[in-house]
């Protein structure tokens, strides 16, 4: 797909879809031998500056990816037996993360811990440390669509102990990445490597975004903002006490306009949507009227096709109105919008209510 170019016009206001303030502290061993749920901690305080202008006035993780928002799909993946409380550690847009977990009912508990200002991985996870029960609990990235079976890891973390166990995920080409030094009999990883030439790496393993952490964590954690890639688990990994859990099936990054529609294609093919339709590898919400050729992109409900137009690896929010004989490929159209006739639109995001003449 071709670099997204961006147009700023304006972010209308997304549908917002109970929080509840709580912590509690028990100690380590009585929870580990009693405790049989364990705490959620869900990083989405970034700012979705790629992702601009739809991020402008929303929160990247209530984007919408078909008929879900993406912070839906991430507690999708979530044993729900396994869980006692998530925390999502927001800032920017904490008022609206608040307003969406207000209106929607879930069976666990939810706190909105928020960050006053940038903290990185690890400073957000320590920010969320007051209201963590003790024991084993688990941190997830808030833009992953995965097919990650958060409890077959949490079992192969009890399993093998150590303080903490990272997600892996395999590429063909690991030298955009950091790179596990990973050990298949013993489930542990020795070191990571940092962006390698494919000759040198370790493996082709990288880290997929899914930690299973012990408290006992927080002891290599320094004050501050600070990386838990960099600054806490190639500690651990020294020390022999830091696990990688390898998985396959789906992982996609949602934070880049590229990604965000290759995970709306992982959702279709996935069937991960509780409305609408879908025709080959294209999804369509309700109250869609097409009289176009569309492929492997998603219409959302309300919108209009015209007759002769070719949308091609795109996303279509609600309302959407194209005319006849457009051309729209990798795009990312937002709500509402209106494209008139003949318009031929590739690369480009177009904010809410934009009109395309």
């Amino acid at each position: 797909m071709s670099t997204l170019r961006r147009l700023n016009i304006r972010l209308s206001t997304m549908r917002l879809v109970n929080l509840r303030e709580a912590s509690g502290t028990r100690s380590a061993e009585s929870s580990k031998c009693a405790r049989t749920t364990m705490d959620v901690v869900v990083l989405a305080g970034g700012f979705g500056t790629r992702l601009r202008p739809w991020t402008n006035s929303i929160p990247k993780p209530l984007l919408p990816i078909l008929d879900q928002s993406m912070i839906e799909h991430v507690l999708n993946v979530l044993p729900e037996s396994e869980v006692d409380k998530v925390l999502i550690a927001a800032g920017y847009g904490i008022d609206q993360m608040r307003d969406y977990f207000s209106n929607i009912d879930l069976p666990y508990e939810v706190v909105i811990v928020e960050e006053t200002e940038p903290l990185g991985t690890g400073g957000a996870i320590a920010n969320c440390r007051p209201h963590l029960s003790d024991g084993t609990f688990c941190v997830i990235n808030g833009d992953l669509i995965t097919s990650l079976k958060v409890k077959e890891m949490l079992e192969f973390h009890k399993e093998n102990g150590g303080l903490a166990t990272i997600s892996l995920w395999p590429v063909e080409d690991p030298s955009r990445f950091g790179v596990a030094d990973y050990i298949g009999e013993t489930g542990k990883i020795m070191r990571f490597q940092e962006k390698p030439p494919i000759e040198e790496a370790f493996s082709n393993l990288i880290n997929a975004g899914t930690y299973l952490l012990e408290p006992e964590i927080f002891d290599y954690m320094p004050d501050g903002r600070h990386s838990m890639e960099r600054d806490v688990y190639e500690k651990i990994a020294e020390n022999g006490v830091l696990n990688g859990f390898p998985f396959e099936g789906m992982f996609v990054d949602a934070g880049t306009p590229e990604s965000f529609v290759e995970a709306t294609q992982a959702c279709i093919n996935s069937g991960r949507f509780s409305t609408g339709e879908t025709k080959d590898t294209t999804w369509f919400g309700n109250n869609v009227v097409n009289s176009g050729k569309i492929i492997s992109s998603s219409v959302a409900r309300n919108s209009r096709v015209g007759n002769g137009t070719i949308v091609e690896n795109s996303v279509i929010l609600e309302g959407v109105k194209i005319g006849e004989n457009c051309s729209i490929r990798n795009c990312l159209i937002g709500n509402n919008c209106i494209i008139h006739d003949g318009s031929s639109l590739d690369g480009l995001i177009l904010d809410h209510e934009t009109i395309v003449e």
